[in-house]
């Protein structure tokens, strides 16, 4: 095929990895590089706001509204799916945690048969992305790097009771998950910076130098390969009804289109399961039995209490008018406000009782607001708390497959959500720990009763039926491309992000990765971001 243009990389996707693929790899001036972006530009000031999460995470001209297909696991309800469309990807979207994971989750990836991925050895990529501006104290923390990352600046009375319930209960206070050690209660630490959210495209995108050349609204359709080399990408801009493009890559295509559309965009170019792709009527150019197999995701549920009227002021007051006015008073002079919050202020990581008792096999989160049915982003019209909670490191897996040969047509998406016993264990005991610290002491004079799920709801099974009609995603999806040896029929990649059986075509996104981080998963995939720019230059860490 000839190409109008080329260009030495072709990446696709400019979110959490592809942003900073795309940069990383400019910044040496002797190559060029070619960032497409299906979605628009990161103009609309909800997108950098911290509480336009709310307005932004299920709009259509910003996500992709994906959604689950139905399951008698979950009620057969379509569970909600949103991944970013924009500048930025999910990390203009999503809920602003920082959070890294446990130094156990990477060495666990390396000792799957991927040299190069040890905690050790990828830390210096977290370091090289963060630039932490909370207290010193762990050598861990990066201090220099595009992304600032801070503690909480807003303080709330029903938070400091929670933390001071959970320590009753035998938690630690813990100031810094992202240390020495996760375990424990505490604020969570932020991707946002005097009143901002701090996206990659804010952080690796502005101002991008002459050989990076950004093109958003630019819908990958297909790979193109000569043989079994990738040597270009087929484009849309504008849509269905836009105009078909083609941009040729003389060195590697990088995909890094998500746990979604990555594999989306591997099938559509003829790479995944030979029958599946058969059956559409799309030629296989190589067999990938991996390709969107093996989808992981935490899947949450949420405790919601009754605050005491008059023992606070919650969230659900401060964000109607006229309070709402002088918190955006506040923002405006750079104060403290629920403007520039993340939707979850205090996390805990513990055990269920159920693992080995030394890692946190649970994450939890909680914040001064009830949320309608559940469901944050919808706050409800009575104050209240909200404690939600998932397990770590689910068992339960599933798949994205093409509906359809149409590259226009939403995929098939399967979570497989409690398909395995051990994840309805540990999210009910996590039900039963969130309930618990809604019940302490020092939470009392606040707390005044649960709302959902309920007094009525005691039993596992009743837990458990509550958990199938409310939990939903905490889109942390991953998994479907991942990494591997070519030992490994399951696997997509190799230590390197290349693909099995291909040249000249690599991944970078959360799709890569081997077992899902007992994280909410920006921060890896970001770490991926900078490790993919390395490894395909040929540089060590520095």
């Amino acid at each position: 095929m000839d190409f109008a243009e080329s260009f030495d990389y072709v990446v696709v996707g400019a979110g959490a990895a592809g942003a900073i693929v795309a940069r990383r790899l400019a910044e040496d001036p002797a190559v060029s590089v070619c960032l497409l972006e299906a979605g628009p530009p990161d103009r609309h000031p909800y997108l950098h706001l911290p509480a336009g999460f709310i307005k932004m995470l299920f709009d259509p001209g910003y996500t992709w509204t994906y959604g689950s297909e139905p399951d008698a696991r979950t009620l057969d309800r379509r569970v909600p799916l949103p991944q970013g469309k924009t500048l930025g990807g999910s990390s203009a979207i999503n809920g602003l945690i920082y959070n890294r994971g446990q130094a156990e989750d990477y060495d666990g990836w390396a000792a799957l048969g991927n040299p190069g991925w040890s905690f050790a050895e990828v830390l210096p990529y977290f370091q090289r992305n963060e630039r932490w501006l909370g207290p010193a104290g762990s050598t861990r923390r990066g201090t220099a790097g595009r992304v600032p990352v801070t503690p909480i600046d807003w303080t709330h009375p029903i938070c400091e009771a929670f933390i001071a319930g959970a320590q009753e209960q035998g938690l630690p206070r813990n100031p810094d998950y992202n240390g020495d050690t996760q375990a424990g209660v505490g604020y969570f630490q932020r991707t946002i910076h005097r009143g901002w959210r701090q996206s990659t495209a804010r952080g690796y995108l502005r101002q991008p130098p002459a050989n990076l050349a950004v093109r958003p609204h630019a819908q990958a359709t297909r790979i193109v390969f000569d043989g079994t080399r990738a040597v270009g990408v087929a484009y849309a801009h504008g849509g269905p009804q836009g105009n078909a493009k083609a941009v040729g890559a003389r060195r590697e295509v990088i995909v890094c289109a998500g746990a979604i559309n990555t594999p989306r965009l591997l099938q559509l170019s003829g790479i995944g399961p030979a029958e599946q792709l058969q059956a559409l009527g799309l030629p296989v150019v190589h067999s990938l039995a991996g390709v969107g197999a093996h989808l992981k995701d935490h899947f949450s549920v949420r405790v919601v209490g009754h605050v005491r009227r008059g023992s606070a002021v919650t969230i659900n007051e401060l964000a109607r008018v006229p309070r709402l006015w002088a918190q955006a008073a506040r923002w405006l002079a750079g104060k403290p406000n629920i403007l520039a919050l993340s939707p979850s202020l205090v996390h805990f990581f513990w055990h269920s009782g159920l693992g080995d008792g030394v890692r946190p096999d649970l994450q939890g989160v909680f914040t001064p607001a009830s949320y309608r049915e559940g469901y944050v982003g919808q706050l409800d019209t009575y104050p209240g708390m909200t404690c939600g909670v998932w397990a770590h490191r689910p068992r339960s897996e599933g798949e994205v497959r093409l509906r359809s040969n149409d590259p226009w047509a939403d995929p098939l998406i399967r979570p497989n959500y409690l398909s395995h016993e051990e994840d309805v264990r540990v999210l009910t005991a996590g039900v039963r720990l969130a309930r618990g610290l809604l019940r302490t002491q020092a939470l009392a004079p606040f707390f005044e009763a649960e709302a959902m799920p309920g007094k009525d709801a005691q039993s596992d099974a009743d837990i458990l039926a509550y958990i199938r009609r409310y939990g939903v995603s905490s889109y942390h999806l991953c998994g479907t491309a991942r990494m591997g040896p070519a030992a490994d029929a399951g696997a997509v990649v190799d230590a390197r992000l290349r693909v099995h059986g291909l040249q000249g075509l690599r991944v970078a996104d959360s799709s890569v990765i081997p077992a899902i981080p007992s994280a909410n998963i920006c921060a890896a995939s970001m770490m991926i971001g900078e490790k993919a720019a390395d490894l395909i230059l040929g540089r060590n860490p520095c």
